[in-house]
């Protein structure tokens, strides 16, 4: 089971994916993208320069079951419960945690597209606009 779905990643490999996932123009294609497969081959072709082997499919698996069990720790360490770990919790906190929200704004031509602000301004921001 050289290149299946199933074939284990290495730590080596989620470092690539999370080094490559963490690139500000990665993260903002993936944020609210429900078509994503263009995006996933994309991220297929950097890990292989990369030297890590795998198809879009399990990039995009991948993708979805660390976000997953990052949002299953973090939902446990806002509800108390800090036991709950994994691995590279820290490196997904930094990469999700800045996720920008997507607001809807309406277009001259009526129709609405979504637009991003970020959460996080920095102290050093001035406010007046």
């Amino acid at each position: 089971m050289e290149s299946g779905a199933g074939k284990h990643w290495t730590e080596e490999e989620v470092k690539a994916l999370l080094s490559v996932w963490s690139e500000k123009n990665i993260r903002k294609q993936l944020h609210g993208t429900l078509r994503n497969k263009g995006i996933f081959i994309y991220i297929a072709k950097r890990l292989q320069e990369l030297g890590v082997s795998r198809d879009w499919k399990q990039c995009r698996a991948k993708y979805k079951n660390l976000k997953y069990e990052y949002r299953t720790v973090k939902y446990a360490h806002n509800s108390g419960d800090v036991t709950k770990t994994m691995k590279f919790f820290h490196d997904l906190d930094a990469i999700l945690r800045y996720e920008p929200v997507t607001q809807l704004a309406a277009e001259e031509n009526g129709r609405c597209s979504a637009t991003e602000t970020q959460l996080n301004t920095s102290p050093t921001t001035d406010s007046t606009q």
